[in-house]
């Protein structure tokens, strides 16, 4: 099959220096762009969105600071090793 299509000179450009980049003309650059988009042989399963854990602790309030961990270490560990 034949297709002409009318491209924007800036979308001309940029498809001149994509091909280029790949080393392939402008016509194996497209064919290889819809290959790869509409061939379902090769279409890739879309997987959910990774949710980071971000923000799934917010409801706990603010961390605490470093000087009020080191005084509940200090706390914690305040009679360790008294009963050897």
């Amino acid at each position: 099959m034949t297709l002409t299509i009318e491209l924007p000179d800036n979308l001309e450009s940029a498809l001149k220096a994509h091909a280029n980049a790949q080393g392939v003309s402008e016509a194996g650059y497209v064919r290889t762009l819809l290959e790869r988009d509409l061939s379902p042989s090769t279409a890739t399963p879309s997987l959910p969105p990774f949710e980071t854990g971000f923000g799934s602790l917010a409801k706990y309030g603010p961390a605490p600071t470093a000087e009020e961990i080191d005084a509940n270490r200090a706390e914690m560990f305040r009679s360790f090793g008294e009963d050897f």
